[in-house]
């Protein structure tokens, strides 16, 4: 397993081992020791999975209650997936890396708590799992609108082509967003 630092504070890029041969691949998606002597979480309450048809976008997600810290990975297919830093304090606030997840690399993304999250789906279809450091609370979801000016995300797709849910249309700006101290 390789970790590698992105341009965020804590964001980290994980790339496992992959152990390929003529009747396909292999690799460890999750080990509780490496992880932990990685610094990582190694409790995960919840696991959770979306499959996504080509130009679907969801995000930008977080949680102000119960924060969740993600990791996140591709299954089959392939996303862009973004972290924004929502933590006022950070000297990265309101900033985002954008890394391209697919399932033939297998890399995972590492996103602490007190990140927004969003992913665009890339292929025709692509399975995303992620495990979370605490449960879904519906009173504490919020989400930023995707397309957010002050963001500026370059999402490598024309507006008009995105689909996006009515919770992901209707997303606040950056500006009125409830961030974290």
């Amino acid at each position: 397993m390789r970790i590698a630092e992105t341009i965020l504070p804590g964001v980290l890029l994980i790339a496992p081992t992959i152990y390929r041969d003529d009747r396909g691949a292999f690799l460890e998606s999750f080990n509780q020791r490496r992880m932990a002597d990685a610094g990582l979480p190694t409790l995960w309450p919840q696991d959770n999975f979306s499959l996504s048809k080509k130009n679907v976008l969801r995000g930008i997600h977080y949680q102000t209650i119960q924060p969740q810290g993600k990791l996140v990975r591709v299954t089959h297919g392939a996303v862009l997936d973004v972290a924004v830093d929502l933590r006022r304090g950070s000297q990265a606030f309101g900033k985002h890396v954008a890394v391209e997840l697919n399932g033939e690399k297998g890399e995972m993304l590492w996103i602490p708590a007190g990140f927004g999250h969003a992913f665009l789906v890339l292929s025709e279809v692509a399975g995303f799992a992620y495990k979370v450091t605490d449960y879904y609370s519906t009173a504490g979801e919020r989400t930023i609108a995707w397309n957010d000016p002050v963001l500026a995300i370059p999402w490598p797709i024309d507006s008009s082509n995105v689909v996006v849910s009515e919770k992901d249309r209707l997303g606040t700006s950056f500006l009125n967003a409830e961030v974290f101290p």
